[in-house]
């Protein structure tokens, strides 16, 4: 068995056109941070992840396509993201507010709110944000 076979996932989004956009960058070093809810890992009672984690990155077939190692660890308010981390997720947003203005658009999405299992959740600047930043050791 590879050995990559043996690492957990990290999933970005959920499968479709943002995750192969996201996975894409990723594989061309455009994307080397991402953000989720700190209520998301406490939800799935997930440890959070350290620095030197790895993971295994599945396209949206499910396919392992790298591996990324984790190589810092922030929790903070939504309202500290600051711009470095918000450019270095490669989603082409060049200030804080259109990161912000996509993150909620997605954090609001009736698919994030399902797996939530709140139809009303929001964000505020308030809410805990775990930002990891990461590179990747192995394309698969």
């Amino acid at each position: 068995m590879p050995a990559h076979e043996a690492l957990p996932s990290l999933e970005f989004a959920f499968p479709g056109p943002l995750r192969d956009r996201l996975v894409a960058a990723v594989l061309s070093g455009a994307k080397t941070t991402t953000s989720g809810l700190l209520a998301d890992y406490e939800r799935e009672n997930d440890p959070l992840p350290r620095t030197g984690d790895r993971f295994q990155v599945p396209d949206s077939d499910g396919r392992p396509v790298a591996v990324i190692e984790v190589t810092e660890v922030r929790v903070l308010r939504l309202a500290d993201v600051d711009l470095r981390h918000a450019v270095d997720e490669g989603e082409g947003n060049e200030t804080v507010a259109d990161w912000r203005a996509d993150h909620e658009s997605f954090w609001h999405s009736p698919e994030m709110r399902a797996a939530i299992g709140d139809p009303e959740f929001r964000v505020d600047d308030d809410t805990q944000i775990v930002a990891e930043r990461f590179r990747v050791v192995e394309r698969l």
